[in-house]
């Protein structure tokens, strides 16, 4: 049983190892992979678009996205995305507890790292880990509808859908994923 709102999470984690990469910590040796993700057109489909290169390699830090929730995708020793466990803002539409609060899952992955599977190797690494940090948890998802890659995989993750609005201009799909237990 949990109380009211969300725990805190410890952090930063020893590294999870899964059969192909590695979530860890931002490392000064990634920032040029960040100005590379959110400079990407294609990784900014569905985001709000790519953002100058120039401005990101004047706005973005040494040691890029070192925060709590915040995983680098890493394989073979180089950063091909990133996922996130934010707190979903309670202002925004969407939510699975009267508190709002949710952990959200977020994932972004190079154009190049694309159509073999890291996502939901990465995803699935970071959702269990989150389920063995918090037990008890929900974690949520929103995406774009038109969005089907994101849509196939917030399935294949095991996300439910909770409900679809209208935000930043477009359909978005809003899902809840809740860790099985033995005891369930």
């Amino acid at each position: 049983m949990t109380g009211p709102g969300p725990r805190p999470l410890a952090w930063p984690p020893a590294p999870i190892t899964t059969e192909r990469l590695v979530l860890r910590e931002s490392e000064a040796r990634d920032r040029a992979a960040f100005v590379e993700l959110f400079a990407s057109p294609e990784v900014g489909t569905y985001i709000g678009g790519a953002r100058p290169r120039d401005a990101l390699e004047r706005a973005v830090p040494e040691v890029p996205g070192r925060r709590p929730g915040l995983f680098v995708i890493d394989l073979d020793g180089a950063m091909i995305g990133m996922i996130t466990l934010d707190r979903r803002d309670a202002e925004r539409p969407g939510h699975v507890r009267p508190d709002a609060g949710e952990a959200e899952l977020g994932y972004l992955l190079r154009p190049e790292a694309w159509g073999r599977g890291y996502a939901a190797e990465a995803c699935a690494a970071a959702l269990d880990w989150f389920a063995g940090a918090l037990p008890g948890e929900p974690v949520v998802l929103s995406t774009q509808t038109a969005n089907d890659r994101a849509m196939r995989l917030a399935v294949k993750l095991g996300f439910t859908e909770v409900e679809r609005f209208e935000e930043y201009g477009a359909e978005q799909w809003f899902g809840v994923w809740s860790p099985v237990t033995p005891n369930d």
